[in-house]
C-alpha cells in the first residue's frame, strides 16, 4: 500500500518504465505467444500498481490518516 506521496512518485515511475519495457516486447519479439508470455507479468504488475495508485488517491491525506491509526491499532 502507499503511504505517502514519495512512495506514489515512485509507484508512478515504476509503472512508466514497465509500460516502456512492454512497448519494446511489442516491437522485438515476433512470436505472439512468446510475448504474450513475456508481457504478462508486466501488465499483472502495472494493474496491480494503478490499483494502489488509485486506493491512495481516493483518500483524501485526512481520511488517510484515519485509515493508518485503524491499522496501527
Amino acid at each position: 500500500m502507499i503511504k505517502n506521496d514519495l512512495e506514489l512518485q515512485a509507484t508512478l515511475e515504476r509503472i512508466q518504465h514497465f509500460y516502456r519495457i512492454v512497448g519494446h516486447l511489442r516491437k522485438t519479439e515476433t512470436n505472439p505467444a512468446n510475448y504474450k508470455a513475456s508481457a504478462g507479468g508486466f501488465l499483472a504488475e502495472i494493474a496491480r500498481m494503478n490499483l494502489e495508485v488509485r486506493e491512495y488517491l481516493s483518500l483524501h491525506p485526512s481520511e488517510f490518516e484515519k485509515e493508518e491509526e485503524l491499522v496501527e491499532a
